[in-house]
């Protein structure tokens, strides 16, 4: 048997005001588009903002819907659509904003595990990381400078 260990480096700030004024602009952008999720089962509402290399920002909320499953979350809504409008464009990095109907969100919301896969395609296909920026509603933000610390035994199509 052989241990194998693994490492991942994140980044936690205090507030908004510790990010460049690009990434501040790229969540508050998130911010905005929380606001227009279609949440009405879980009462909660993220949304996420992609900027890409040419400079495009393509945004997503989450879309419920009664049968869960049908459902998306903001982070796969952008993603998806900065494919399908911008195929051969690279995702430089997300911010992404989660709160809830419920209760303040003060601790950074990270990715769920579909997203991760997702975003981990992403980053493949590209063969460049992409900076991932998380925050609840308000507070402190993690920065990640790759998928690959969030996710690090990655599944993709080389398995396949």
């Amino acid at each position: 048997m052989k241990e194998l260990q693994l490492t991942s480096t994140l980044y936690v700030y205090d507030d908004l005001n510790e990010l460049s004024e690009e990434v501040q602009q790229l969540m508050l952008t998130a911010i905005e588009t929380r606001k227009k999720a279609y949440a009405p089962y879980s009462k909660f509402r993220v949304g996420a903002a992609l900027l890409l290399d040419n400079d495009e920002v393509v945004v997503g909320s989450n879309q419920e819907n009664a049968a869960y499953p049908s459902g998306l979350c903001a982070e796969r809504v952008a993603i998806f659509y900065a494919g399908a409008k911008f195929p051969d464009a690279i995702v430089k990095r997300i911010a992404i904003s989660a709160t809830s109907d419920t209760k303040v969100t003060i601790e950074p919301i990270p990715p769920c595990g579909a997203c991760r896969q997702s975003i981990a395609e992403y980053e493949v296909k590209q063969g460049a990381p992409i900076e991932i920026y998380f925050m609840g509603e308000t507070g402190k933000v993690i920065k990640s400078n790759s998928l690959k610390d969030l996710l690090p035994l990655i599944f993709d199509g080389s398995a396949l």
